[in-house]
């Protein structure tokens, strides 16, 4: 059964090793006043180097080399880098690099190894197969507990310099896919005449790129490397990843779904993404990402959560769903949100901060209380994403999107008629939203009953009355007349957080919800605490007893 967490409720949806690297020599840099060398020029420069000075770069006569690199300074100075073979194999820890002065002289070498690279014999003793197997049994011990499938093992004869004295090894990649099809691998390298292991590294590839986002500027981004691409997928975040909907929509009934929009993920080739711009659909891509992101990063490092579902595996979004679709969710059923880019007269695309922390929020939710989303229950599921997303935004402290007690203000446009979707300070601001608790606030839409969570939340972090903070002005009413002195807005998301993991059920209401944070601030700060007595302040001030 499909079950989905909208942002808002309207019309519309309530829906290596490192080597040590040594200079051989260097040679004082001579003025060059001719023309900038071209690469051809470089590569001519430093082979005629090579010759000159094969002995001190350890160079013989069973050993070739191949240019990986060129680098040309601004003044004409040249560094080109090599890989080197013995025999024809490849030489782990044989690369160097040759430095030119701008006239092509030798000024020197870095060079990973200085060891003399020389064996007996190229024939190894332990067989390809065997080298296979060995790897094979060191990927499975590095996921333990996991079933792989499709393993594949491919076994490459290679000297092995980087660990001590040069020896024949096998270098192994074997790769397979884990139990939720993400792709696993990793380079073994073995000993080919003992069989024992030497060393062994995972190469799934990452790359730190950024992305232009619409509405937090310039922005980190943990990528994966795939062929001569890029992926949108964070494989240090559970493998996370952002895909294009590409304007579609799913087809489902009565909460069951027969077919969904696709989420083909985002590649790019320099892992610069997006403009800034809706020109470029990735730059909508990087928002959501980035969200998704800084969402995990919050729960992880304040909380302890590692992932929505506690288990460090990632969720994936889905961006353009539909066409000018003014809404977000989170959809259990695929463990997925999902982001519309708006008309463009009412909201632009809806995948700012506080919006992804949002939906992240719903799937938290559904792992732990699992709040039932109707009556109280589901004003308090909806608060409880409003409070988290708020959280998030604060916890990103983003220049271009700095936290605040506003939801959706980045997403709203002129034809929304406010600027913002909810107000924490006052809900009731949105003209829909309940500030104080009545007998029949559950019988609201839960986007509107959750005002009297949110108004908690505000006053219990910054108290009663007008106040500025972070440039924007806010002015927080109470239910009884009381004044209230906030506690900061992170105590009252770690006061939140284990109320909603360690005391909330499906079914609590609002004065559940008051016996619950009362319960975590004892826990957390004690009983009869300054955190403890504004809990207990903060739900009178909106008329929870």
């Amino acid at each position: 059964m499909s079950r989905t967490r909208h942002i808002r409720g309207s019309s519309l949806a309530g829906t290596a090793v490192a080597a040590a690297a040594l200079l051989v020599t260097a040679i004082a840099p001579t003025a060059h006043a001719g023309p900038r060398p071209d690469r051809a020029t470089a590569v001519e420069n430093a082979a005629a180097a090579l010759a000159d000075h094969a002995a001190a770069l350890g160079l013989g006569s069973a050993q070739g080399t191949s240019v990986r690199d060129v680098v040309i300074d601004p003044d004409g100075a040249q560094h080109v880098r090599y890989d080197r073979t013995y025999r024809h194999l490849p030489v782990l820890g044989g690369d160097f690099v040759v430095h030119l002065a701008p006239g092509g002289s030798y000024r020197g070498a870095d060079r990973a190894t200085t060891r003399t690279v020389s064996l007996s014999s190229v024939t190894p003793a332990l067989p390809a197969p065997k080298a296979a197997d060995l790897a094979a049994s060191a990927l499975r011990a590095a996921h333990r507990g996991e079933t792989l499938r499709k393993v594949t093992a491919k076994p490459q004869l290679v000297v092995d310099a980087l660990h001590g004295a040069p020896k024949l090894a096998w270098r192994t990649t074997v790769a397979a896919q884990d139990t939720l099809g993400n792709p696993v691998a990793r380079s073994v390298l073995t000993d080919a005449r003992s069989g024992a292991r030497i060393d062994s590294w995972d190469t799934i590839e990452t790359a730190s790129g950024d992305g232009a986002s619409l509405y937090s500027g310039t922005v980190p981004l943990q990528t994966t490397v795939s062929g001569s691409t890029n992926q949108l997928k964070d494989p240090t975040r559970g493998n996370t990843y952002t895909g294009d909907a590409a304007n579609k929509t799913d087809l489902c009934f009565f909460g069951i779904c027969f077919s969904r929009a696709p989420a083909t993920v985002f590649t790019d080739a320099d892992n610069h993404w997006g403009t800034g711009s809706t020109a470029d659909r990735a730059s909508a891509a990087v928002d959501a990402q980035y969200g998704t992101d800084e969402t995990w990063d919050y729960y992880k490092n304040v909380h302890g959560r590692n992932g929505i579902a506690g288990d460090g595996k990632g969720s994936y979004n889905r961006v353009h769903y539909g066409n000018k679709y003014n809404n977000a969710f989170w959809d259990d059923s695929c463990f997925c949100m999902t982001y519309g880019d708006g008309d463009g007269s009412t909201f632009g695309p809806l995948v700012a901060l506080d919006v992804a922390g949002h939906e992240m929020s719903h799937g938290v939710t559904s792992k732990t209380a699992a709040l039932t989303y109707s009556g109280e229950s589901g004003g308090l599921n909806e608060a409880t994403s409003d409070i988290f997303g708020t959280m998030v935004e604060w916890y990103a402290n983003n220049s271009s999107d700095p936290g605040d007690y506003l939801i959706g203000e980045k997403i709203v446009r002129s034809g929304f008629g406010k600027p913002a979707l909810r107000f924490m300070d006052k809900p009731s601001k949105d003209g829909n939203s309940a500030d104080c608790w009545s007998s029949s606030v559950g019988n609201l839409d839960v986007h509107y009953s959750s005002g009297v969570a949110n108004h908690f939340a505000y006053l219990l972090s910054e108290g009663s009355g007008a106040k500025t903070v972070g440039g924007v002005a806010y002015d927080s009413p109470t239910c009884n007349g009381s004044t209230v002195s906030g506690i900061g807005h992170d105590k009252v998301g770690k006061i939140w957080y284990r109320a909603l993991t360690v005391y909330m059920t499906s079914s609590t209401k609002y004065a559940g919800a008051r016996t619950a944070t009362l319960n975590a601030a004892k826990d957390l700060y004690g009983a009869g605490s300054t955190e403890y007595n504004a809990v207990a302040a903060a739900w009178s001030a909106v008329s929870v007893a």
